[in-house]
């Protein structure tokens, strides 16, 4: 499982707040699998150099067809910045028809708590689904 290790992009203070997004997209089909992987490289150079951005990680199963994403923020603003900026902007446009599923999910954390643990963000994210699933507000 190719896996981009947690890369810290800007230390933050240590008493600050992160904005902190984790995503799950699924391919539609293995012949998708590379250029989706290709195309996420480009944004994922991007965010080391995005203003705002304290750090990130990916995890791609290439045959499960399944990337990860993991990211932290100065604020909100900050990420939604960085999402609608190029090339970010035009990758995530032009992958659009090849994602099959995808689930999102925020929260905010104390920064001093950085980097963060995937099994966390896995819980939140099978959370989210189940709370997109069925359209109840999340309990946890």
């Amino acid at each position: 499982m190719p896996t981009l290790p947690w890369t810290t992009v800007n230390e933050p203070a240590p008493d600050a707040t992160a904005f902190v997004m984790a995503s799950r997209l699924e391919v539609r089909s293995l012949k998708d699998v590379p250029r989706f992987f290709l195309r996420s490289l480009a944004a994922w150079k991007q965010v080391r150099s995005a203003p705002g951005a304290y750090g990130a990680t990916l995890i791609a199963e290439p045959l499960k067809r399944t990337f990860w994403t993991l990211s932290a923020w100065e604020d909100r603003q900050a990420l939604y910045t960085y999402a609608r900026t190029e090339p970010h902007k035009s990758v995530m446009t032009g992958l659009r028809s090849t994602v099959s599923r995808s689930v999102f999910t925020f929260w905010e954390t104390p920064a001093a708590g950085l980097p963060l643990d995937w099994s966390d963000a896995r819980d939140r994210l099978a959370a989210q689904e189940r709370t997109d699933a069925d359209g109840n507000p999340p309990t946890a």
